[in-house]
């Protein structure tokens, strides 16, 4: 089976993303009960404010409202200045950034490079989360110019340093006298630039922010934030046709309908730069045997998986990068189930009389469900699946410890570089990290290495194809899923565009006039 994923990126994606409401009649029925406060039910909870600490996309989504970065991305996803007004490349490897003059933090300290500077230095030290991103830098290639502007150097050339710093693990400034007056507890006292504080915080039930009326942007319409954590879909949606919340994230297929026949409700809908995966811990038996993770993925029937599961709100996924990624391969196929092969090549894997295995997923429905779907198209083959639910945190902490033997999770590029899609996932550098498979190639590692620096270009492009073709030989994922979001909205919301890279800009949302 093939799919044009070219095609199915421009279907979803014109010309960086597509942006669709359906909108019933009577649009403006319904107002806001709660007008000076936007309540959005997401689905997870943060794991920490530090943005330094973790990279996941419920912090991620939290901290964007909170924090901002040296430079974001632009509407047409290129990396544009924010906090620094001015970038400067003054040799191929160093960046002269100069500071916006003015700006405040949450406690009212005024930025400056030396906040600049001692953000980077600490995310180099300590953001063992972050480190495919910071590792990057040289610890000894920072140099204070003036008050507000510095420079940065990387070890060496590398294309996709500025694309990085638009990650809130990379770019991100902190106040330093903040964060050594709250020591570890940072985490739950953020002190940012960026529109709105944090003013409390239930862990896995809510979070509440006030705009922050110094800030030195556009002045969010709504004075209040709240962030509340509703992991089952049906409850979220439930809440928003009650009015009790004004957005409500990644709706279930079932619960698109509903939206679409509400006369109060609009939906916004987008493919994002995801791919959902089951991955293999190739760290120690038995999934250090590469025929064993081909036998799997051999008996893998993606569409039939994809198309159960999430019922329209996902496509099979060809490869380990996005289809609206740069430098995703657009001629790679969504691999065909083969129940002979998958058969074959696990008596050559050393179990012909098939195995029992451990199959790790956190509580998100769509992913109990693949899991109870893979464990059933497995049992075809011999191979016997016991699934463990655990919860969301202590999912993440136990993939770092490699407690695992298969796993389903996402991966999120969240940067407009395609370095942010596989080098964080696949490099040795990074067990430990977000390599949750414990990969480790010697060709696959200096690809990787090789293609992070080389220039935009034929070459660089080259490298990445070459990338997505070993990562497929070798297995370490089964890449199941593109999915395409979708967001229910009161239709007395405007302004809310959702973004692929999975953390929205919620400062932004307005009550239509």
């Amino acid at each position: 089976m093939k799919f044009n994923l070219t095609k199915i990126a421009a279907k979803w994606l014109v010309p960086a993303l597509l942006f669709c409401f359906a909108v019933a009649p009577c649009a403006m029925a319904r107002t806001s009960n709660h007008p000076d406060t936007l309540a959005v039910a997401t689905t997870y909870d943060a794991k920490t404010l530090d943005p330094y600490m973790t990279n996941d996309v419920a912090s991620s989504n939290a901290m964007r409202q909170i924090y901002e970065t040296l430079v974001t991305i632009g509407d047409n996803g290129d990396v544009v200045p924010s906090l620094a007004e001015k970038i400067e490349r003054v040799d191929p490897k160093t960046y002269r950034f100069t500071l916006k003059k003015g700006v405040k933090f949450h406690n009212g300290e005024t930025l400056t490079s030396d906040d600049a500077i001692y953000s980077l230095k600490r995310a180099y030290e300590k953001g063992a989360a972050v480190r495919h991103i910071m590792g990057a830098i040289d610890p000894n290639g920072f140099k204070k110019i003036d008050e507000y502007t510095f420079e940065v150097k990387t070890k060496e050339p590398m294309s996709s340093f500025l694309a990085s710093l638009t990650h809130f693990g990379g770019g991100v400034i902190l106040n330093q006298k903040a964060v050594e007056a709250a020591g570890d507890d940072y985490g739950f006292k953020p002190v940012g630039t960026g529109p709105y504080k944090l003013v409390t915080w239930k862990k896995g039930n809510r979070m509440e922010l006030d705009r922050f009326e110094d800030y030195h942007g556009e002045k969010p319409e709504f004075k209040h934030m709240v962030l509340r954590v509703i992991p089952e879909a049906s409850n979220r949606t439930i809440e928003l046709e009650s009015g009790n919340v004004d957005i409500a994230f990644e709706l279930s297929s079932l619960d698109i309908s509903r939206v679409k026949a509400d006369p109060n409700l609009k939906l916004a809908t987008l493919v994002d730069n995801s791919v959902t995966y089951l991955g293999f811990n190739c760290s120690k038996p038995p999934f250090d045997n590469v025929k064993l993770r081909q036998a799997i993925f051999k008996a893998i029937n993606i569409p039939a998986s994809v198309k159960a599961v999430f019922r329209g709100n996902a496509f099979p996924a060809a490869g380990v990068i996005a289809p609206n990624v740069k430098y995703a391969d657009p001629s790679r196929e969504v691999p065909k189930a083969d129940i002979a092969a998958a058969k074959k090549l696990l008596a050559e894997a050393g179990y012909p009389d098939g195995l029992t295995v451990s199959l790790w997923t956190n509580s998100k429905k769509v992913r109990v469900d693949m899991a109870t779907i893979i464990q059933a198209q497995l049992k075809k083959i011999g191979v016997t699946v016991k699934i463990q639910v655990l919860e969301w945190g202590a999912y993440l902490q136990g993939l770092k410890e490699f407690k695992h033997q298969l796993f389903l999770v996402g991966w999120t590029c969240q940067t407009p570089d395609p370095d942010m899609a596989v080098y964080p996932t696949f490099h040795s550098s990074q067990v430990g990290g977000n390599n949750f498979a414990a990969f480790s190639d010697p060709e696959v590692d200096k690809l990787l290495a090789t293609a992070r620096v080389t220039p935009d270009g034929p070459e660089r492009k080259a490298m990445y194809f070459e990338i997505q073709k070993e990562l497929y030989e070798k297995a370490p994922w089964v890449p199941l899923a593109n999915k395409r979001y979708a967001f229910g909205l009161q239709n007395y919301i405007t302004g809310f565009t959702p973004s692929p890279f999975g953390f929205h800009a919620l400062y932004k949302v307005k009550l239509a006039k």
